[in-house]
């Protein structure tokens, strides 16, 4: 049968890092009753969806209404359905019966069309009736054999005799003192009985949802986004934090250098391409331009052309795109030279 070894973390495992250790799908906590949201849970989400890995994400039952609980869930958790799989983990301090975990599963499912994974301990499997849950949703089930400290198994014990409602279950989580390479903390390891593909369609059964794409950084030279920015295009405040992405700090340092640095400084950067040149200057500078242009002339006037354009044939502006950059305002003039000395 084929299986993948796996972990489910949390905000006790909040210095973990993903990118050190093997899995092949990670279950994270997401959300507890109607006012608790684990912070770790979208950088988890994050770092597993950037290494091509399987996840899962899972709401943690408390005795508050279940329609209540599902709500907070889906309205905390709405970007991930349709690309992880959705859990409901059922355990002894949220134990408030079958009908109660159905309300909440239905909810889900009228909210999103996915059904979610149900997860419990093997004992809790028996002692309630879910025979109106178990043809809908999937099993995760916690059963160990003993609490000695272990890493991965490929056939992690289980007892024999089913699981209630259940014929089997699809995640079997066997351990609580997990042990691997990468992590010096206790994990609870997992195996699923299955393979990403079929991870995938618990996720989306029907690929009806739109699965959310992971944000892409806007591409340009940092000039042209601030030139972008200054003029309205990306918002303010948190807006433009997160239609940036990666490249806000690089973007902003330049916008604030723009409205605070010396008109000198302004000059030379403007001389070793740093604002770009003509509308994407004009932007970045705003009232500064003019100051900071008839500056940039003055020093123009200054610039030895033929030892700049000797210098290029050496190789030392590089070429193309870097080349036009460190040679900003006098790339046209140098560059007309160094055709002339090379004809």
């Amino acid at each position: 049968m084929m299986a993948m070894k796996g972990i489910d973390i949390s905000d006790y495992q909040r210095g973990i890092d993903l990118a050190a250790i093997d899995y092949d799908f990670m279950i994270c906590k997401a959300t507890e009753g109607t006012s608790i949201v684990h912070t770790t849970c979208d950088p988890f989400i994050q770092k597993a969806i950037a290494m091509g890995k399987c996840w899962g994400f899972y709401h943690f039952m408390n005795k508050e209404d279940p329609i209540a609980q599902a709500n907070y869930f889906y309205e905390n958790c709405k970007g991930y359905f349709g690309a992880g799989i959705p859990i409901l983990d059922y355990e002894m301090y949220g134990r408030i019966g079958t009908d109660g975990a159905k309300k909440f599963l239905d909810r889900i499912y009228e909210l999103t069309g996915v059904r979610c994974i149900v997860y419990m301990s093997r004992s809790v499997c028996a002692e309630e009736d879910w025979s109106a849950i178990a043809p809908n949703h999937a099993l995760w089930v916690a059963q160990y054999a003993n609490d000695s400290a272990t890493g991965y198994q490929d056939s992690p014990w289980l007892q024999s005799g089913g699981f209630g409602a259940w014929g089997a279950c699809a995640i079997h989580q066997y351990t609580s003192h997990g042990r691997i390479n990468g992590y010096g903390g206790n994990l609870d390891l997992d195996i699923a009985y299955m393979d990403a593909a079929a991870w995938a369609k618990f996720a989306n059964p029907n690929d009806s949802i739109q699965a959310p794409v992971p944000p892409t950084d806007p591409q340009g030279s940092t000039a042209d986004l601030a030139a972008a920015v200054m003029r309205g295009e990306y918002g303010n405040g948190d807006d433009r934090r997160n239609n940036l992405g990666s490249r806000y700090g690089e973007v902003q340092d330049l916008i604030n250098r723009a409205a605070s640095a010396s008109v000198d400084d302004l000059a030379s950067d403007v001389l070793n391409g740093v604002f770009g040149n003509g509308d994407t200057r004009r932007a970045i500078l705003v009232d500064r331009y003019d100051e900071v242009q008839s500056r940039v002339n003055e020093r123009a006037n200054d610039v030895d052309i033929d030892a700049l354009a000797r210098a290029v044939i050496r190789g030392e502006y590089g070429d193309g795109d870097a080349r036009r950059r460190a040679l900003g305002s006098n790339y046209d003039a140098v560059q007309k030279r160094v055709n002339e000395l090379l004809a």
